[in-house]
C-alpha cells in the first residue's frame, strides 16, 4: 500500500531552527506519523558532522560554522543550493542506513540523467559526482529507527566557499553545480528542481506526495526559532 509523504517547500531558512525542528519532529513522532520531505535553501553556513575534523575547515572567514549531529565531515550550504531533508520511518520502509543512501543516490542519478548528465557514485564517499566533481552531498542521522538530515544538490551557486574547506573531508575534491554542467537556465529554477527531485525520491518508496504548509511542523522555543547571529567559529553540539 502506498504511504503518504508530506512535502514542505520552506524557502530560505537559517540552519539552526531547521536542525532543531528536525530533531524535535523525530523525537516526538509516532509509528503513525506520516513521513516528510523538507525542501529549502540556507543562507551561507559551513556544517561539521558529529565526527567532523576541524582540520578540514581551512578558512571560514565570516561564514558561520555549526557542528551538527549528521554523519560525514564538513560541507557548505548557501543560496542556489537545493537542500532536501528526509524525515522517514526506516522501519516502516524496511530500510537500513545503507539502503537509504543507495536509494537517495539513485534518485539523484535519475535526476541528473533527465538533464543529459551521467552521474556516478563513489565507493566510501556518499554523494553523486559528474566527471569526478561532486554535485550532491549526503549526510544522515538515524534515531529511533527514523532518519533526518538529508542531501544538498548544487544547482546554480557561488562555489568559492568550497575552496575554504576540504569538501566532505577530501582535500582538493572538485565541486560543481548544474549550471556549470550545462543545464539550461529555465531548468535551474530552484522550485522546479525541487519538484523534479521530490517526484523521484517519492517514487523510490512508492509514496503518494501531499503538499503541506510552507512552515516547520513543530513549535520551537524563542532562542531556537530566532537564533542570534553567530561568529565564524561558532560550534553548536546537540544537547
Amino acid at each position: 500500500m502506498a504511504l503518504p509523504l508530506q512535502v514542505r517547500h520552506l524557502g530560505r531558512r537559517d540552519y539552526l531552527p531547521v536542525w532543531e525542528a528536525m530533531r524535535r519532529f523525530t523525537a516526538t513522532r509516532t509509528p503513525r506519523t506520516p513521513d516528510e520531505l523538507w525542501l529549502l535553501e540556507h543562507p551561507p553556513v559551513f556544517t561539521l558532522g558529529q565526527a567532523g575534523k576541524a582540520e578540514h575547515l581551512l578558512d571560514p572567514g565570516s561564514i558561520p560554522v555549526i557542528r551538527c549531529d549528521r554523519g560525514g565531515q564538513v560541507t557548505y550550504h548557501g543560496p542556489g543550493q537545493l537542500v532536501a531533508y528526509l524525515l522517514l520511518d526506516l522501519r516502516r520502509l524496511s530500510l537500513g542506513p545503507r539502503g537509504l543512501v543507495h536509494e537517495v543516490e539513485a534518485a539523484l542519478l535519475e535526476l541528473l540523467a533527465s538533464y543529459g548528465l551521467e552521474g556516478r557514485r563513489r565507493t566510501g564517499a556518499p554523494g553523486v559526482y559528474v566527471a569526478g566533481a561532486k554535485v550532491a552531498a549526503l549526510g544522515f542521522r538515524i534515531r529511533r529507527g527514523c532518519s533526518y538530515h538529508g542531501l544538498s544538490l548544487n544547482v546554480a551557486m557561488d562555489l568559492d566557499p568550497f575552496r575554504r574547506i576540504h569538501p566532505c573531508g577530501y582535500a582538493g575534491l572538485p565541486v560543481t553545480d548544474l549550471a556549470r554542467l550545462g543545464v539550461p537556465r529555465p531548468a535551474l529554477e530552484l522550485e522546479r528542481v525541487a519538484a523534479e527531485l521530490s517526484r523521484r525520491l517519492a517514487a523510490r518508496w512508492n509514496y503518494i506526495t501531499m503538499e503541506a504548509a510552507a512552515e516547520l511542523p513543530v513549535s520551537l522555543p524563542d532562542d531556537a526559532a530566532n537564533p542570534r547571529p553567530s561568529g565564524p567559529h561558532t560550534e553548536t553540539p546537540p544537547p
